[in-house]
């Protein structure tokens, strides 16, 4: 168990509520000509942990900026627990946030950091000192008040920031990138440590990040975002193992595509022709026609190099190739596969032993199941 999860089994409660419902209904923000949010509309459930995916620029942290009243919707409205807010201050909204850069005041002490917005709502000197101390236990920084920001590690300086935006006890946190700055072993290890704090206090949290991993470990929900709009929104297993666009299939995760035309519906499966690796077939998928041009997705660890036919299960598609790269990345190799018709796969192997071993310019023959590729 981790420092931030005993503190918050010894707190009170107080700290904490159910998390509000949020609905974003058509929301659009526009710069001039340049369209930063495109008709995005996202129902969010109380308590839940739903996290903004996409690249710089796909209009994730406007999005969250909105919410959080420090950007005004072009057209459309956004309501918490019912009630429309898009005209409403950001100080009169009760919503929690944390940026990227933490945003503490270094001229105050993080005791004074964290009574801050308590102080900005009157609350009594008493009142103010027990919920900053409880909040500050919640993170596992009891007796740190007295420090000063610049005396403290990133880590450190996050979690007190995320005191910050807990102590006025908000249904709703907001947190713009709060990992970003972080070493690898550190953003890993506060992940866990968000993310129990969100189920030991079950408010609701929208989270924006570009970073996939992050947004797998943490996650209730994924909206995947590009030029402005949700491409796909769903659980992270949804995302990853039934990407809906390419795009999708590109951003979260590694996938390889095949260009194909169908050439029947076979009742539960797709029938498609890949140039010059022959007949491929992929689960069935709404709207397809015979003749339609498709791209086939399949996620390079579903792929698998075999010796030869003898004993291969119906349900798998396989394909011969030459081997075209090898890289050795730890637990596993990374092989580059060209394919007749100048397709192209990556697969990856675990390293370990009785796993069979290709060198490049090696011919392989690789199979995958017809369950874990996609027709996108």
């Amino acid at each position: 168990m981790t420092d931030m999860d005993q503190a918050t089994y010894a707190v009170s409660g107080a700290i904490g509520s159910l998390g509000a419902r949020v609905i974003f209904d058509r929301i659009e923000k526009r710069y001039g000509s340049v369209v930063a949010v495109d008709d995005v509309s996202l129902d969010i459930s109380p308590g839940e942990f739903i996290t903004l995916l996409g690249p710089s620029g796909s209009g994730k942290t406007t999005t969250l900026m909105m919410l959080a009243g420090f950007e005004i919707p072009t057209a459309g409205e956004i309501y918490v627990d019912e009630d429309p807010i898009a005209a409403v201050p950001p100080y009169r909204r009760n919503i929690g946030m944390v940026f990227q850069n933490y945003a503490l005041f270094p001229h105050m002490t993080v005791g004074e950091n964290i009574a801050f917005p308590l102080q900005m709502r009157k609350m009594s000197k008493a009142e103010i000192t027990r919920q900053s101390g409880e909040v500050l236990d919640l993170v596992g920084l009891p007796g740190y008040e007295g420090r000063y920001p610049r005396q403290l590690s990133g880590g450190q300086q996050q979690r007190v920031a995320v005191a910050r935006a807990l102590v006025f006890n908000p249904r709703v946190l907001l947190m713009d990138e709060p990992l970003g700055a972080l070493d690898k072993q550190l953003r890993e290890h506060l992940q866990l440590e968000i993310k129990a704090l969100h189920e030991q206090l079950g408010v609701t949290i929208i989270y924006v990040t570009h970073d996939q991993e992050e947004a797998l470990v943490m996650s209730d929900r994924i909206a995947v975002m590009n030029n402005g709009r949700i491409e796909q929104c769903g659980r992270p297993t949804e995302l990853y193992d039934e990407p809906s666009t390419r795009f999708v299939a590109t951003f979260i995760g590694e996938s390889n595509f095949i260009d194909a035309v169908v050439e029947r519906l076979d009742g539960t499966a797709v029938c498609v022709e890949a140039p010059g690796l022959g007949e491929l077939r992929a689960p069935m998928r709404s709207g397809l026609t015979a003749g339609a041009p498709v791209m086939l997705t399949v996620r390079p660890e579903k792929i698998v190099a075999v010796g030869d036919e003898n004993g291969m299960a119906a349900d798998m598609n396989v394909v011969t190739g030459t081997v075209d790269d090898v890289v050795f990345v730890g637990e596993m190799r990374r092989y580059v596969v060209v394919l007749p018709g100048a397709q192209r796969l990556v697969l990856k192997a675990q390293n370990r032993r009785g796993v069979q071993g290709f060198a490049r310019g090696d011919p392989i023959r690789v199979c995958w199941n017809v369950d874990d590729c996609r027709i996108v």
